[in-house]
């Protein structure tokens, strides 16, 4: 991970958490009038819902900066090292075209829609609270632009190395030449030897 990646990630590490104790705090403070004062408050389920939504994509960005996604890239091991790169790329250009169109343009388009629509009890309009999907788009678009250029040169996280790739290689013939799924011994397997009777050992 690049310092300028690094740095960015733990901004908005930082962001995050005081965001998440902001939002404890208002949830805090909403039980405490309705069930203590008798007197619910009107603004913090707005300021909750609203807060759990910046929460959420500040989140998201963070973790594609430090490529915390869940990724299944067991089959991706098993191709050649040139299909294993533009599998990469794809994935890379999928994370950059979803980050642009659907939260940059998208959020921008929910922006113009309502930055007139007036919330009731807080100083800001719902266009305004929409402005945290451009800014998470633009953020997790800067890290899948990063990724995708190092996808194209080969040296991403998706394509293990070839420690990794044979074990994966090797699972997968494990698996094929396993034993069969009723439990029974196969009939190239070791047969068990008989019991001898008291007589035999006697004898013996």
């Amino acid at each position: 991970m690049s310092a300028p990646r690094r740095r960015l990630v733990q901004g908005l590490t930082w962001i995050s958490i005081a965001l998440f104790v902001v939002l404890v705090l208002v949830v805090i403070w909403q039980v405490f009038t309705r069930q203590v004062l008798q007197s619910p408050s009107g603004w913090t389920t707005t300021v909750s819902q609203y807060l759990f939504i910046w929460l959420v994509l500040f989140s998201v960005a963070m973790v594609f900066g430090e490529r915390g996604h869940v990724a299944v890239d067991f089959f991706a091991r098993l191709m050649p090292r040139p299909a294993q790169r533009v599998t990469s790329v794809l994935v890379e250009l999928s994370v950059l075209a979803f980050a642009l169109l659907g939260l940059v343009w998208g959020g921008i388009r929910g922006m113009s829609i309502s930055f007139d629509q007036a919330i009731p009890g807080l100083p800001v309009t719902v266009g305004q609270m929409y402005l945290a999907l451009p800014i998470a788009g633009v953020l997790i678009a800067l890290f899948a632009l990063e990724d995708l250029v190092r996808a194209a040169r080969g040296d991403d996280m998706l394509a293990g190395d070839d420690a990794q790739t044979e074990a994966a290689l090797q699972s997968a013939g494990a698996d094929a030449d396993g034993a069969p799924e009723d439990g029974r011994p196969s009939a190239d397997g070791p047969t068990p030897a008989s019991p001898t009777s008291p007589t035999e050992q006697k004898e013996a």
